[in-house]
């Protein structure tokens, strides 16, 4: 395990101990992520709900698939940009204990120069990489978008500020805020026609929104300073965690790159489309946890035991919240695109039970990812990204020649579920969490999504896709699988036993 160097409490200097902020008391600790979690759930449903009809929206009736095709080239632009723009420094300010207050100013005098050259750079070289990612119109998109590299920047300090203090209901009112001035700035453009750039100026004024919000949340964070001496132990510690999160989401994001430069904006614009379906569940429940989740860790990294048990009760809730949603995409793919979006769109429909195998990887991946962050194994981490980057890449260009958008879906499944899970299961096991405590938290939901996935290939055939036989199916399926994960009830709320039954073993309670 790496050496985290935690400010000391007196002198705001990095002490010797890579200890995490205190461990308060169980009870008050459990009900504090509790409230948390249950605050960052609602507004990740909400604002989900609401991307969802935007979308439906646009696709209907104002963009086409090549104009998605340029946005899906800038938000991957975007992403990768933002994975590294404050170079993992913030989070020193989860991390670390004492008053992070004491070198927040360092933080976010570090943040922001870093966005800003980033920016710089982006500019200069954006018809390059519009070019190379197979879409020469996305010059202009890409510039105004990536604005909020610098904008997030500045608010990464106050944004930290909240999620130390698990302040998910105040982020709740600042995330409703952004979306009803991105989404209202979006639609207006998108109507007005101006393409895909409706979508850079909507993310530019929501962002700001999120900033200013930010900082009335947390007044008196937006301070900057310099020092030295905190600037270098920062960036010891924040420099391994933003190359691992670049090569994260290089990893999520590579797929898009390689669509564009291979298969062209028309067949770029249906995989974006399919892939942004397919992480409607993996959004859901993913952001909501993980905005507690790295937090959570945190508090608990000093202790293997109470970790282990954290990180497998937090896996349990994750995977039941998430394998019905994606058994029911899957399973309805082609009817439910075609319903919701219209049939120009039913080519994305091949590729998106793929998808949501891979999204439900990446959901134990990405919780994986915070438990090993929170437990400074760094380098192990920048290991396995590398390793997932380096064989995805490859496999992705041979699944885009032999079968278009669903050979690079099938690729990412072959990749993640044959070679990386198995990495990650090894880093977790040197932490203290085995691979058995994990096959119990994940096999009820396994089962039930097994039994969803038979009733809807029973019932779809003699039913129809017709809007009334697509939520009978739904409705019979959700049922099935609400009856299997019943006997996780306790574990999932942490109750009695640490770990749940086991599908061969009867409840006896």
């Amino acid at each position: 395990m790496d050496t985290v160097r935690a400010p000391d409490t007196e002198t705001g200097e990095p002490s010797e101990a890579p200890a995490p902020p205190a461990l308060p008391a169980t009870a008050s600790f459990e009900r504090k992520v509790r409230s948390a979690a249950r605050w960052s759930l609602i507004n990740t449903v909400v604002l989900r709900l609401g991307n969802f009809a935007t979308g439906i929206v646009l696709a209907r009736f104002a963009l086409g698939p090549a104009e998605w095709g340029v946005y899906g080239v800038a938000q991957t632009v975007l992403l990768v940009l933002l994975s590294a723009n404050e170079l993992g420094v913030s989070l020193a300010i989860v991390r670390w204990e004492g008053d992070p207050r004491r070198f927040a100013p360092t933080v976010l005098t570090l943040s922001t120069l870093s966005s800003a050259l980033l920016y710089v750079a982006l500019f200069a070289t954006a018809p390059t990489v519009a070019g190379l990612l197979g879409s020469p119109d996305a010059t202009g998109v890409l510039r105004v978008m990536c604005l909020c590299v610098l904008i997030g920047g500045v608010a990464a300090v106050p944004g930290q500020f909240l999620t130390r203090e698990f302040a998910q209901g105040k982020r709740m009112i600042i995330d409703g805020l952004n979306f009803v001035v991105s989404t209202s700035v979006t639609l207006l453009l998108a109507f007005a026609g101006w393409g895909a750039m409706s979508f850079a100026w909507g993310a530019v004024a929501g962002n700001t929104v999120t900033l200013i919000g930010c900082c009335l949340a947390a007044p008196g964070t937006l301070k900057y300073g310099w020092d030295p001496g905190q600037a270098r132990k920062l960036l010891r510690f924040g420099l391994p965690l933003a190359g691992a999160s670049l090569l994260a989401l290089a990893v999520a994001n590579v797929n898009t790159m390689v669509v564009g430069a291979t298969l062209g904006s028309v067949a770029l614009g249906f995989y974006v489309l399919a892939f942004n379906v397919s992480g409607w569940p993996v959004r859901i429940i993913s952001e909501a946890a993980r905005r507690v989740s790295f937090a959570g860790f945190s508090r608990l990294a000093d202790s293997p035991q109470a970790l282990a048990q954290g990180f497998s009760r937090a896996l349990g809730v994750v995977i039941t919240g998430t394998v019905p949603l994606c058994v029911l995409l899957a399973g309805l793919a082609e009817p439910s695109v075609r319903l919701i979006y219209g049939s120009q769109w039913t080519p994305a429909a091949a590729a998106l039970p793929w998808l949501m195998a891979l999204g439900l990887i990446r959901i134990a991946c990405e919780l994986a990812y915070d438990c090993m962050v929170a437990t400074g194994q760094r380098r192990l981490l920048l290991l396995v990204q590398g390793l997932w980057l380096a064989a995805l890449v490859p496999a992705l260009f041979l699944g885009a020649r032999l079968n278009g958008i669903v050979g690079v879906s099938q690729a990412q499944v072959l990749v993640a579920g044959g070679l990386v899970v198995p990495v990650f299961l090894y880093a977790l096991s040197r932490g203290g969490i085995g691979v058995r405590s994990i096959g119990r938290a994940c096999a009820w939901p396994f089962l039930g999504g097994a039994v969803m996935a038979a009733i809807i290939l029973g019932l779809e055939r003699p039913l129809g896709d017709g809007p009334l036989a697509l939520l009978a199916v739904g409705t019979i399926a959700l049922a099935g699988y609400v009856l299997c994960v019943l006997p996780s009830r306790d574990f999932l709320r942490g109750v009695g036993s640490d770990a749940p039954p086991r599908p061969d073993q009867q409840d006896m309670r």
